[in-house]
């Protein structure tokens, strides 16, 4: 069927004039709505707009006689705005349907001899419909991404071409001397639910230590990005708080695990009620999973609970590479008790559900702690599935690590996300890397696992 009596053929929009494909309702440069732009009369009998007479403030009648403040609002808005007059307000009036009043009649305001004449609804080539001009940002105001020229409001969008800016934690980054992490939302999901943090501090002796703590939320619960960041935080404050007064790492990392699963149960104390207006939250407690790690007096500290993992890759490729964590997931279970090999279990559909995590709703909290004292530099690794899905075992994540990652950690991170998001981005993808150095007179390896 024949659109053209419902939307006019035009050749270029009359907001921005870019060109037009048939159909179009809308401009694709500048959402112009094409549907506003009035048809031409066509068969039609032109038919006049009666113009009521114009008392002081007396407002416009409507088709039952009563006052129509509809129309008094769109003349009062017209106005406001400028509106056209002598030929514009004939060309304005025609296109409507109607006749312009002869020149000379009785403004509705009063304001004689204006050419002004108000319409049934607001003519789409005024200006109150004209493509609005780009908003300068202010000083400091944050850009559109979009555009690069509007001013992003409150709420996320762009107060120019209205496109809705990537949140904080879409994507993240940090640097420090000796350790780097980067977390990217991927492809598939509609938020971030990583997160992670790094920092260094100094022992007691004066010698540094550094901290990367990465957290994964778990979906199926309840604010997982909250329980991610409120985890990470609280393990990073309590070992830069332990760590300086000559706690041992193992033994820190140990209560900074403890610390953030408290963080992570204080998250399901809300009020009754509390999430009665948001029908699309889970109602079980917030989770998330936790790996860190801790480089400090020549010692490699690992600390984990749940499924993220941490790999040491030697700096030397020839030497073997490692994984340095046990996932608590169904697949490892099945490993473990010999009913599956590896590859068997991490196909099938249950292998990444888990078994250990830090929640309320835990069965128990049991911290994974590991010592290494490594006699070679090396690189550790420390991430989410979300990376180590597309890289699982040792080797495959020693082959996708970049070979000057020990000098630019940042940029190996920024590629081992890009591998991730390369392999299909399934996943929230967070990863930290720790370059470790040995002291010069070395040290014959040794292994604490508790």
């Amino acid at each position: 069927m024949s659109q053209s009596h419902q939307q006019p053929a035009l050749a270029r929009c009359p907001g921005c004039e870019e060109p037009l494909d048939t159909g179009d309702r809308f401009c694709g440069a500048c959402g112009y709505d094409l549907s506003a732009v009035p048809t031409r009369p066509g068969d039609r009998p032109t038919m006049a707009l009666t113009v009521p007479p114009a008392g002081p403030g007396a407002p416009e009648a409507g088709p039952d006689g009563a006052p129509d403040h509809e129309a008094e609002a769109v003349r009062v808005r017209h106005d406001h705005r400028g509106a056209p007059g002598g030929a514009a307000a004939a060309d304005a009036a025609a296109a409507a349907g109607g006749v312009a009043p002869p020149a000379g009649a009785a403004d509705p305001h009063g304001a004689a001899d204006s050419g002004d004449f108000p319409l049934a609804a607001p003519d789409p080539r005024t200006a109150e419909h004209a493509p609005a001009a780009p908003a300068v940002p202010a000083s400091g105001a944050k850009v559109c991404v979009a555009c690069r020229s509007g001013r992003v409001d409150p709420d996320g969008y762009c107060e120019n071409c209205g496109h809705a800016q990537p949140r904080e934690r879409d994507h993240m980054e940090q640097e420090l001397d000796a350790v780097a992490a980067v977390s990217d939302r991927g492809l598939r999901h509609h938020r971030n639910e990583d997160s992670f943090a790094v920092s260094s501090t100094a022992l007691p002796d004066g010698s540094p230590a550094i901290v990367a703590i990465v957290c994964d939320g778990v979906s199926s619960a309840s604010r997982p990005d909250e329980a991610s960041a409120a985890a990470a935080s609280a393990a990073n404050e309590a070992l830069l708080e332990s760590l300086p007064r000559g706690t041992h790492p193992q033994q820190a990392m140990h209560e900074a695990i403890v610390a953030a699963s408290e963080a992570v149960n204080a998250l399901a104390q809300e009020p009754a009620g509390a999430m009665e207006h948001d029908t699309h939250r889970h109602q079980n407690a917030p989770a998330c999973t936790l790996v860190g790690a801790v480089v400090a007096d020549d010692l490699l500290i690992i600390g984990w609970v749940g499924d993220s993992r941490a790999y040491w890759v030697p700096q030397d490729r020839s030497r073997p590479t490692a994984r340095l964590t046990e996932d608590d997931s169904w697949a490892a279970q099945m490993v473990a008790a010999g009913l599956m090999n590896e590859a068997e279990a991490y196909a099938d559909d249950r292998a990444h559900a888990i078994t250990g995590w830090l929640g309320a709703d835990a069965y128990e909290l049991e911290p994974h702690t590991a010592a290494f004292k490594p006699d070679r530099p090396g690189l550790v690794v420390v991430c989410t599935d979300g990376l180590w899905n597309y890289a699982e075992s040792a080797e495959e994540m020693a082959a996708v690590v970049p070979d000057d990652a020990q000098e630019r950690p940042l940029h190996a991170a920024r590629v081992l996300v890009g591998h991730a998001l390369d392999g299909g981005g399934h996943d929230n993808v967070t990863v930290a890397l720790l370059p470790f150095a040995v002291r010069p007179q070395g040290a014959g390896s040794a292994r604490e696992a508790v």
